[in-house]
């Protein structure tokens, strides 16, 4: 069972998704990605996306650490359960609604977003390994419309997995290994001529 590690909620134990469906993010990573995002300062009072959220473990650690707001987006149905009681107990901690949740393709949600021309400061995104590359690239590319300026794009993959293929509209600034695990950091940047 996984935990919150720091924040207003900090110490509060997760519901996890039952099976083996999803791959939670290990306390260690947990901790050096959000030591590195606190020094970005992307995460006081910013809006945060959990795409491919599992059981929203990174999006709910966001908001116990300052996130205006979190918005978890997943797919299958026991996911999205430990989703809706993971932000359900963070809501409570807080003593606001700050952790959302909405169960559905993470494509068909930033088509949607785009639509609203609101714009995120950090996108966490941990999709499933068996995704392949190409379809990591056209929901990349989907991300583009809805990132703010300054804002932090992290993909989790597998240490065995390629350097994703980055859209225009985004590049890549660091890279961090952690045993079978690699985030990869990027950010939005202006269209060249």
């Amino acid at each position: 069972m996984g935990r919150i590690i720091a924040g207003v909620a900090g110490g509060l134990a997760l519901k996890s998704v039952p099976g083996d469906a999803t791959r939670p993010t290990t306390d260690r990573v947990k901790e050096a990605l959000f030591s590195r995002l606190e020094t970005y300062g992307v995460l006081d009072g910013g809006r945060v996306l959990d795409l491919y959220a599992g059981s929203g473990a990174l999006g709910v650690e966001a908001a116990s650490r300052g996130a205006r707001a979190a918005v978890l987006v997943e797919q299958a149905p026991k996911a999205v359960a430990a989703c809706q009681a993971n932000a359900g107990l963070v809501n409570r901690k807080l003593g606001r609604d700050a952790v959302a949740v909405r169960r559905g393709s993470v494509d068909a949600f930033l088509e949607a977003e785009a639509a609203t021309g609101r714009g995120w400061d950090l996108v966490l995104m941990d999709p499933p390994y068996p995704l392949g590359e190409a379809a990591l690239a056209q929901t990349l590319a989907r991300l583009v419309p809805v990132l703010d300026a300054g804002a932090v794009v992290v993909l989790e993959r597998s240490t065995r997995s390629p350097e994703p293929a980055w859209p225009a509209g985004v590049v890549r600034f660091a890279e961090r290994k952690y045993g079978e695990t690699t985030l990869w950091f990027a950010e939005p940047v202006e269209p060249g001529p």
